[in-house]
């Protein structure tokens, strides 16, 4: 099945590199006019718009900054009159180990939570608000595995911060659905992705292969044809569900 998302536009945020850079993408291929964000990755970014044509544009914004967060929808608003998906992908994973300083272990925490799970809610309610004007939109947040199983100790707040984007997705969900307005979560367990190379180096790649049921990692290549179809609307009435995409790490 082919999905055409000609004449519909989408922001990814977090979309210079790994899973955001497939949605991306995968999105344009579709048709979609793309709005690509990226905080200090300018050259991967642009890359990207070249590969994937005229209908792709550059954003710039540091989502640890909620003025920031504003400032990015009202510019993609303005250059493209719409916004019919968000994309929640950006993201980060810093390491916090109990043994470190508390001062340093809550700033970590307080970041983690800016960028994580804080963003994501800023630009949810300004799509809400821009949904509502036009009659609909869809909200699609990249959750993690780690808000249901967990994550290892020194990725305590990683784990936290997702699991409150799927508390977010499905209040969205139940709360504004009836307006026109759908939100998904797509969880992935682990992925290959530059974000991903500290945990690698750090616990080796035979520890992740083999909490896996599937004889490779997951690439980003395998997440992005989910949240296209998330943003064709041909899964509206699955509207606060989540999508697994583990390797058949963890079923829940």
């Amino acid at each position: 099945m082919q999905i055409d998302l000609s004449d519909t536009s989408v922001l990814v945020t977090g979309a210079s590199r790994g899973i955001g850079a497939a949605v991306a993408g995968a999105m344009g291929k579709a048709g979609a006019r793309v709005a690509i964000h990226y905080r200090d990755q300018r050259q991967q970014a642009a890359a990207l718009a070249q590969q994937i044509g005229a209908a792709a544009e550059l954003f710039q914004a540091d989502l640890s900054r909620v003025d920031e967060c504003v400032a990015l929808w009202k510019a993609v608003t303005a250059r493209f009159g719409r916004i019919d998906t968000l994309v929640n992908n950006a993201g980060i994973a810093v390491s916090s180990p109990l043994e470190s300083a508390t001062a340093q272990w809550q700033e970590a925490w307080d970041t983690t939570m800016a960028v994580n799970l804080r963003a994501p809610a800023v630009l949810s309610k300004l799509a809400i608000e821009h949904f509502r004007s036009r009659g609909g939109g869809r909200i699609i947040n990249i959750s993690s595995r780690a808000a249901f199983r967990g994550d290892q100790p020194a990725y305590l707040a990683y784990a936290a911060s997702k699991g409150g984007l799927v508390a977010l997705t499905r209040s969205i969900a139940r709360g504004f659905g009836k307006a026109g307005i759908m939100a998904f979560n797509v969880a992935p367990g682990f992925t290959r992705t530059d974000m991903a190379k500290d945990f690698l180096d750090e616990y080796g790649e035979d520890f992740v292969a083999g909490d896996i049921a599937l004889r490779r990692l997951t690439e980003p290549r395998d997440i992005a044809p989910f949240v296209v179809f998330l943003a064709s609307g041909l899964g509206d009435h699955a509207t606060g569900c989540t999508i697994d995409i583990n390797a058949g790490s963890y079923v829940h």
